[in-house]
């Protein structure tokens, strides 16, 4: 599955002033990402304000990134949920022709154990579709552990990677250094991307990078070909940008940047809101400087 190495973005869902779902811009970002370096698309995540989309409208988005894509970069499509057998359903009926995989967030709010964590992924497996293990303990309220991922990983080839978005670094590296052969692990988190990769990760799924795509992407390449400093003098002009946007909350803060460079509009649906006017001089500063 190395189609999945280098930068996947999670695209943001655009909303006209009225919060319907903007497909014009929605086609500007998709081809601003494949214009310029991009490596895949990642639909339907959190980014994307998914929880706040409708079936229908969900629908809609899919179809729409998929006509515009044509077939330019793999796709992954986001389906999670804290109720196991209704994630597995999904999966089964979803027609997933046009997807690589499926990104797979661990369940949030029930925040259930070790082997929990474990037979919900088991369970996820059996579906035979391609699953993305997706590790974000801010957002779920539980971590999965290094021990639980390589257990699945270990058992299950079709849980072939893993989007690993722990506060705690070494948790990745001790992915890494014990992972099975044909197992892959990308950084769910952009400020970890270029010390992840350089340690063996297979680049990243990012907010930031659907921004700045070229540079983001170049930023990895060079890291796949051991060109440290170069590699981190991107990551040094990107770092005080990655930080800020996620200051009052994803994806309030990448609309931002979208909206400053005429891709999108600043719009998001509640209970997310834009950026603080202090937090948007903030962006278009640091903007301004890269």
């Amino acid at each position: 599955m190395s189609i999945l190495k280098g930068v996947g973005v999670a695209l943001v869902t655009p909303f006209n002033e009225d919060l319907s779902v903007d497909f014009e811009s929605l086609t500007k970002l998709v081809k601003y990402n494949i214009d310029n370096g991009t490596d895949y698309l990642v639909v339907l995540g959190t980014t994307a304000e998914a929880a706040t989309l409708s079936a229908e409208e969900k629908k809609k988005v899919v179809d729409h990134i998929i006509k515009v894509n044509n077939k330019h970069l793999p796709l992954v499509l986001g389906i999670g949920g804290n109720n196991t057998l209704e994630v597995k359903k999904q999966i089964e009926e979803t027609d997933l022709s046009e997807f690589v995989a499926v990104l797979s967030v661990s369940p949030y709010y029930n925040k259930p154990n070790q082997e929990g964590l474990y037979q919900h992924y088991k369970v996820l497996a059996s579906t035979g579709q391609n699953i993305i293990i997706y590790n974000v303990p801010s957002r779920t309220g539980q971590n999965i552990e290094a021990a639980t991922t390589l257990r699945l990983a270990k058992e299950f080839p079709n849980l072939f990677l893993i989007k690993e978005a722990s506060p705690n670094i070494l948790q990745y590296f001790d992915i890494l250094r014990t992972k099975p052969e044909g197992f892959s692990l990308v950084s769910g988190d952009d400020e970890y991307t270029l010390p992840v990769t350089l340690a063996g990760g297979d680049g990243v799924i990012s907010v930031i990078g659907q921004a700045y795509p070229k540079e983001y992407s170049t930023m990895v390449q060079l890291a796949f070909e051991g060109k440290v400093n170069e590699a981190y003098a991107i990551h040094n002009k990107l770092v005080e940008i990655t930080r800020l946007i996620f200051a009052e909350g994803n994806p309030c803060g990448i609309k931002v940047i979208l909206a400053e460079k005429g891709i999108i509009k600043n719009h998001l649906r509640l209970p997310l809101v834009p950026a603080s006017e202090g937090l948007y001089e903030k962006i278009k500063a640091e903007m301004k400087k890269i």
